[in-house]
């Protein structure tokens, strides 16, 4: 019998969020700059210990780990801000990160 252990992302349990970041590992490295400081702005609605908590994940995972956006320390920060956000701020985040990547257009605030 063949077992089959599939890997599953935190952000694999929301469609919307998944296809987000799906589609910003494929952006440009230009798109890419500009989905960092979106991403970045979710700061203000993710709690101080959880912010600590994040620097030490960038510690640990820059340039050593073997996520797609491990290389990148600024990258690191807004995934992993992402990732410890309420579910609906990054259901809310994933949708306008989407509609951002399409555009190719960059919201100036998160609102």
């Amino acid at each position: 019998m063949e077992e089959s252990f599939e890997k599953k992302r935190w952000y694999d349990k929301d469609p919307i969020l998944k296809e987000a970041l799906e589609l910003l590992r494929l952006s440009s490295d230009n798109e890419k700059e500009a989905a960092k400081d979106f991403i970045l702005k979710l700061q203000e609605d993710v709690a101080k210990d959880v912010i600590e908590r994040i620097y030490e994940i960038v510690t640990k995972y820059e340039g050593v780990g073997n996520r797609w956006y491990d290389n990148d320390p600024v990258m690191i920060k807004a995934i992993e801000i992402l990732r410890n956000a309420d579910p609906k701020v990054q259901r809310k985040a994933a949708l306008k990160l989407l509609l951002a990547l399409e555009e190719k257009s960059f919201p100036q605030d998160n609102d």
